[in-house]
């Protein structure tokens, strides 16, 4: 199946039946994915937005709903509906996906929705809204398939299909004691090839993985990445089962953990919204602006101290603002590739200090790389090849402190506790402007204007 992107001419088939009868939208909607209407809806007004939900059957309406992105404000939505309708497409919902946007809204409405549940729906909710967003606790769907470990095979394959005829689709068996204790996985595969008398204690896998309620999403993510997971179980401090979380859900955290990395390396804070408004993406981003202003003010300095060697060397000028952009390319290059070499695992001491060895290494070849071009482009341009070894020298050296920088830093960072991503490309950006205005004037002024006033001294 082909990815879906929103064109003209799907936006104008739905704006059109919005404006005839039920009946003919019902048939247009028919046409399009759960996933494809909640892209669709970016494009819509509440209003619409409300009319399709109503006119979808309950179960595409629930999908829809939980395909939509948070900005889109899908708890506004459940708000706007006739309270059957909206407790109908919540019931509908997983529970961890129902949780997450319930928890979107005030107290007020989130009373009024609760209320209107089926008593064990709403209490299962309400345990979820308990735990951190961010957390495996806040991630994980309660609804799940579990068999005590007493139990033998015919009276095991009663309770999964029992349990299962409300589920969609489940992953795994989860095994528990009288406690609800987790012993284990089991395995439909091993289970229905087992002898009639076989019992679940013989079958149950105790070497298994699990989280506990209060693991960060992100570590969810990496331990369902490293054991190739479809899922996994959560349990509590006396490892008493709670939940479940899918791949699906860590998709999502994958999506959501990239997002964050990449405003932050940017400069950008995660608190704004991709679809905010003007106002929160002045405040996330002015705070960053000045502190990079005033580091900038660093780099000027440099120039100023050698104002003389401009005067005498206009023709570094322009060079250097070449050596200082290269140097800031090859250093987010090295910071984005550490960055995510932490994200992925901590680095230990050895690993941290090879990845260093590595960027340095690579800011010389690829330095003394583009060093030589600026050389022979200083020598056919302006005739002068000890010009061209300044702007080799300079050039190398840049991409070297780029390298040391980007690999260095987030790691230093790390250690004292600040999140490489947020601080890491400020303190770069000062190291390169520095040393790319640096360079070429310092070796400006001692091979080439040392040169040509000893050169007059001698006349």
């Amino acid at each position: 199946m082909q990815s879906f992107e929103i064109d003209k001419t799907d936006l104008l088939r739905v704006e059109t039946a919005l404006q005839g009868n039920d009946a003919d939208l019902e048939s247009v909607l028919q046409e399009y994915h759960a996933s494809e209407i909640a892209l669709l809806f970016e494009r819509l007004p509440q209003e619409a937005r409300e009319r399709i939900i109503n006119i979808l059957p309950t179960d595409i309406a629930s999908e829809v709903i939980s395909e939509m992105h948070e900005e889109q404000d899908p708890g506004e939505l459940l708000i706007g509906l006739d309270p059957e309708k909206r407790s109908e497409i919540i019931e509908e919902l997983d529970y961890d996906d129902a949780t997450d946007i319930i928890s979107q809204l005030d107290e007020e409405d989130q009373k009024e929705v609760l209320e209107d549940l089926d008593q064990e729906d709403a209490a299962s909710i309400r345990a979820l809204m308990l735990y951190p967003e961010d957390t495996a606790g806040g991630l994980m769907n309660s609804d799940l398939v579990k068999v005590n470990i007493r139990l033998d095979k015919k009276d095991a394959l009663d309770e999964i299909i029992r349990q299962s005829e409300e589920m969609e689709e489940f992953n795994a068996i989860y095994v528990v004691d009288d406690d609800n204790t987790l012993q284990g996985v089991l395995s439909i595969k091993a289970l229905l090839k087992a002898k009639a008398e076989a019992h679940v204690s013989d079958l149950v896998n105790t070497d298994f993985v699990f989280v506990k309620a209060d693991l960060d999403q992100e570590d969810v993510a990496d331990l369902i990445s490293q054991y190739n997971l479809t899922a996994i179980p959560v349990v509590d401090g006396q490892m008493k089962l709670l939940g479940r979380i899918t791949v699906d859900d860590i998709i999502d955290v994958m999506e959501e953990e990239s997002t964050e990395d990449i405003l932050k390396i940017s400069g950008v804070s995660e608190d704004e919204e991709l679809s905010g408004n003007w106002k929160d993406a002045v405040k996330s981003r002015l705070p960053w602006l000045v502190i990079n202003l005033g580091t900038a003010y660093l780099a000027a300095s440099v120039i100023r101290h050698f104002d003389s060697t401009v005067q005498e060397l206009p023709i570094l000028a322009a060079y250097m603002t070449i050596i200082a952009g290269m140097g800031g390319n090859a250093a987010t290059q090295a910071l984005a590739v550490t960055v995510r070499r932490i994200s992925l695992n901590d680095l230990t001491d050895k690993q941290a200090y090879n990845t260093v060895i590595k960027e340095f290494l690579v800011g010389l070849i690829n330095g003394a790389a583009n060093g030589i071009i600026v050389f022979f482009i200083a020598l056919f341009y302006d005739t002068d090849p000890m010009l061209g070894l300044v702007l080799f020298l300079a050039m190398t050296g840049n991409l070297i402190v780029a390298g040391l920088t980007g690999a260095s830093i987030p790691l230093v960072l790390k250690r004292v506790g600040i999140d490489p991503a947020v601080a890491s490309s400020i303190i770069i950006t000062t190291f390169t402007d520095c040393a790319g205005f640096l360079l070429p004037l310092w070796f400006g002024s001692k091979l080439l204007l040392d040169a040509h006033h000893h050169v007059l001294h001698l006349h």
